[in-house]
């Protein structure tokens, strides 16, 4: 095997500083053979705030006749005051790049967004290295599946592989100077002749997403150019951003940790494919520069490799750029390893390194007055050289930072290029070796469950991460475990075997007294409540099991004959998309279980009277089960109807809301999105049987009153001039809220026998203002910290119709920040004052609390949450408002909860308003199988 070799960190701070020393800026001899560009020279000087804000990697531009600058096309330099880019002139002008150097540069589209824009790669490497692009994708390939190569053919490889190091700017979308950035820099590395730059060309492939959320790279140019541009040098008054930037997620596409956002997606499978070593994502932050170097906690199934590059690489960019006068450059301190969610992690998951930096802005292209807060000009180990206190900042500053950053940063590959493709190499031959070493060694995912769309699932997400998951053809037998024909393994002797142990085991948190940048919980079988079986005895690298080339289909099944259909309710969410299918044909559901032949059937399940060959094609394509009789089961039924469905979202807070529609979309649920406007007009319940209140803002008050007015409306509407605004809602103004006489018009709409169902810390909203009476909503103490584990919870209601379909008196959950809900007690006097019936709130689900409910994650001060409400139904006049402490639909994430809120919809009008006993089950007079 090849040999690596590891320093000290002292001996790598040696190095860094004898790197730093070599200024790469040009020479006399280099600047006679290159021309520059003079304009340029001196309007960057002008526009950079400070001297020591520019470096002479990039105070200078090189020009090459019949190469077309940045400002040839766009018509403005980069960094040029109030100017930012649409993603159609980045596009355009790196094809008119390509065309001028056609083998020096490569466009790729990778893909299309929700919105239909292109999804674009730009490669950019010495014309060798362009010529030989694939085949250097195939080494790369190679090495990172290594178990069919010996030490010589690994050897080989790595001598004739270019390191990959890919660049992606503008993930979130109101950070605006990643964008322009790249742009700058693909054409100087395109371009210069300098030594230092031909040496990256000559040793690295270099490839840049110029806009990883391209939807939303548009909808934020527009919203600058439509507010921005206009606000004050002083920064006394911000015009925020938009309402939205994709479709559906907002700051939290950099928390998709199972990919549900298509174009998300699209980035993962284009890395997949080319697996490049080094994955450089640039955002907008910290002043100056933060370059990402993994502070604690760290994931434990990381390798050991990975947290040394990271700091190799930190230190050397703060070594060069603090060399060259430029304060603010730090690391540390800042991000942690833990989570495995980051969009760009799809790299140091699958055994290359993830590089980010954060770079300060001020929230445009404007030149701004800024102040930077007391903790961040402290003088540390990791920050030697700290940011001002106050500072003109522009946003040719932020490109001066980035791009010096990123140029060091490639050198650095540049000069050890071997280094990098082994370490590459390294990481993961030790995933392969290691978990054939050590326990556990495999994961089983059971067959022979009622659900098989949920088990089905979570291997397809596994499988979309290229996560080798294999199926035994027959019964597994093990030391104290048996498992059924047709169940899943997870071998962790793979190149992805530590990913796979990340996403599958339980989350034991290192540390309770450190916090965490993002989830400390995520464990996909509490998430999708599956059951997932870690294995120790090593013999299950043995078992013969057949690995999975394409997604796992459940078909369904329709059992016997005749024109009664009755569907099981196992639990799988394909049930709400049935009933949505199926809209037109009326179906009803049994309120206690029944049998056909030897199968139960719980209570929830569908029976339709009629349209046998329609229901059968559904249940078959949705994976579900199902029974076809003579004649209707002995069981008393209620109508699944069809509500007539919104979503409410304020307009500040739309990303939570986001996980929520893509969720009703994806399992075909119809619904208004409506806003504030739509709450003061009124008249909800003629509309609406039903309002979905997502998780979102801060509590009630902030949902009511949402953001302060600024000096001018600022309207969300689509126009010539700005076409990307105005998706998915318009307003004339979306400062404010619906205020209090919005708050009015939902009481009323809940009064006259509208349903409110509200999520996680929108469950603040009816208990404070007296929508949910009687139900009380606290914020938990000052020690108490829960980053998103996964908690038990208890069903104290399991016959309401929420719990259709779930089994068991508990459930697994995400901690969602939401309220500490109460209700009365029975005896006390408030019990007493709402009196008996209807107007009683009553808890369906709670939390045990203590350390010990505690599956997943970190919670601190468990026992404030002990026994307090999860989830209460409370009636109020002829409707009622069904609080949610719980968020279930959290990202693209936990699937498990999904039909706590979408029982609710399918059975709004059946909840009970005192609950029985839960009733014996019978048996159907029909017994045909």
């Amino acid at each position: 095997m090849l040999r690596t070799v590891y320093r000290r960190p002292a001996a790598l701070l040696a190095l860094c500083t004898v790197l730093a020393l070599g200024s790469a800026a040009p020479s006399a001899q280099q600047a006679q053979q290159e021309q520059y560009d003079p304009e340029f020279a001196r309007l960057v000087k002008q526009w950079t705030t400070k001297p020591e804000f520019l470096t002479p990697l990039v105070d200078h531009l090189p020009v090459r006749k019949g190469v077309p600058t940045p400002k040839d096309v766009l018509g403005y330099y980069v960094g040029t005051p109030k100017k930012l880019t649409y993603t159609a002139d980045q596009q355009r002008y790196f094809r008119e790049l390509e065309k001028a150097l056609p083998g020096r540069v490569k466009t790729l589209v990778t893909g299309r967004t929700e919105e239909g824009r292109d999804v674009m790669v730009v490669f950019i490497s010495s014309e060798a290295n362009i010529k030989n692009l694939d085949a250097n994708r195939q080494n790369l390939k190679k090495l990172a599946d290594p178990r069919t190569l010996t030490e010589a053919q690994a050897r080989q490889i790595v001598a004739a592989t270019r390191p990959h190091y890919h660049i992606s700017a503008g993930l979130h979308s109101t950070e605006y100077s990643p964008p322009e950035t790249v742009l700058e820099l693909g054409y100087r590395l395109a371009v210069s002749e300098e030594p230092y730059i031909k040496t990256i060309r000559d040793n690295v492939i270099v490839s840049i997403a110029p806009s990883t959320d391209v939807d939303g790279r548009d909808r934020a140019v527009d919203w600058y150019y439509a507010y921005k541009i206009d606000e004050p040098y002083d920064g006394t008054e911000n015009f925020g951003g938009p309402p939205y930037w994709g479709k559906y997620a907002f700051h939290d596409n950099n928390r998709d940790i199972n990919y549900g956002i298509d174009s998300l997606r699209v980035h993962l499978n284009w890395y997949l494919n080319w697996v490049p070593p080094i994955w450089h994502d640039m955002h907008e932050a910290q002043p100056f520069l933060y370059t990402f170097s993994g502070q604690p906690p760290n994931n434990p199934n990381l390798d050991p490799i990975l947290h040394s590059e990271l700091q190799f690489f930190a230190n050397y960019e703060v070594a060069k750029l603090t060399g060259f006068g430029m304060p603010g450059v730090w690391h540390f301190g800042f991000v942690d390893t833990w989570s495995p969610g980051y969009l760009g992690f799809a790299a140091s998951n699958h055994n290359g390194m993830l590089r980010m930096y954060e770079i300060y802005n001020t929230g445009g292209a404007n030149t701004k007055k800024a102040r930077i807060g007391e903790n961040g000009i402290k003088r540390e180990w990791y920050r030697p050289l700290p940011p001002y206190k106050e500072v003109d900042w522009s946003i040719r500053n932020s490109v001066n930072y980035a791009e010096s950053g990123v140029l060091t940063a490639l050198e650095l590959t540049s000069k050890f290029p071997s280094m990098v493709v082994e370490n590459f190499y390294r990481k993961s031959a030790n995933a392969v070796r290691n978990g054939g070493a050590n326990p556990p060694y495999a994961f089983v995912v059971p067959a022979g469950k009622k659900d098989m769309t949920r088990v089905a699932r979570l291997v397809n997400i596994l499988r979309m991460q290229a996560i080798e998951v294999s199926r035994a053809p027959s019964e597994i037998k093990l030391k104290g475990d048996t498992f059924p024909a047709g169940s899943f393994i997870v071998k962790l002797n793979q190149p992805y075997g530590p990913l796979a142990k990340t996403l599958l085991e339980k989350q034991n948190y290192p540390d309770p007294s450190l916090r965490t940048y993002d989830d400390s919980g995520w464990t996909m079988g509490l998430m999708n409540n599956v059951d997932v079986k870690a294995i120790d005895d090593k013999a299950i690298l043995d078992v013969a099991a057949e690995v999975l080339t394409a997604d796992v289909k459940v078909p369904g099944t329709v059992t016997g004959t005749g024109p009664v259909t009755a569907v099981m309710h196992n639990g799988a969410i394909g049930m709400v998309t049935l009933r949505y299918r199926l809209k037109d044909v009326p179906v009803r559901a049994a309120k206690a279980s029944f049998k056909v032949g030897n199968v139960e059937y719980p209570a929830g399940s569908f029976v339709f009277d009629g349209n046998a060959d329609r229901v059968r094609r559904e249940v078959e394509a949705l994976g579900l089960t199902a029974a076809a009789m003579a004649a209707k089961p002995a069981v008393d039924t209620i109508d699944v109807d069809l509500p007539r469905i919104a979503i409410y979202s304020t307009w500040q807070n739309t990303e939570k809301v986001g996980w929520v529609r893509l969720a009703f979309d994806r399992f075909e649920v119809p619904f208004d999105l409506i806003y504030n406007d739509q709450a003061k007009q009124g008249n909800l319940r003629s509309t609406y049987d039903v309002i979905v209140m997502p998780h979102q803002t801060s509590g009630g008050k902030a949902i009511v009153y949402e953001a302060p007015k600024t000096s001018r409306p600022l309207a969300y509407k689509k126009s010539d001039k700005f076409k990307s605004l105005g998706m998915y809602g318009e307003t004339d103004d979306v400062r404010g809220g619906m205020g209090l006489e919005g708050a009015a018009e939902f009481q009323k709409f809940v009064e006259e026998g509208g349903v409110l169902l509200t999520l996680g810390v929108a469950s603040y909203f009816p208990a404070e203002f007296g929508i949910a009476r009687g139900v009380d909503a606290q914020k938990p103490g000052g020690n108490f910290y829960a980053p998103g584990p996964v908690v038990q919870t208890e069903i104290v209601q399991p016959t309401h119709p929420i719990f259709y379909g779930y089994e068991g008196k508990t459930l697994p959950v995400r901690w969602a920040d939401g309220p500490l809900l109460q209700v009365p007690d029975p005896d006390s006097p408030l019990a007493a004052f709402l009196g008996t019936g209807t107007d009683k709130p009553m808890t369906l689900m709670k939390f045990p609390g203590g350390d010990g409910s505690v599956l997943s994650g970190l919670m601190r001060g468990a026992d404030q949450v002990r026994n307090r409400p999860a989830i209460v139904d409370a009636p109020s006049g002829k409707g009622r408002v069904v609080l949610y402490a719980i968020n279930p639909i959290y990202r693209w994430q936990n699937f498990g909860e999904h039909n706590l809120l979408f029982n609710a919809l399918m059975f709004y009008d059946d909840f009970p308003d005192k609950l029985p006993e839960p009733p014996k089950p019978t048996t159907s007079a029909n017994p045909q199988p």
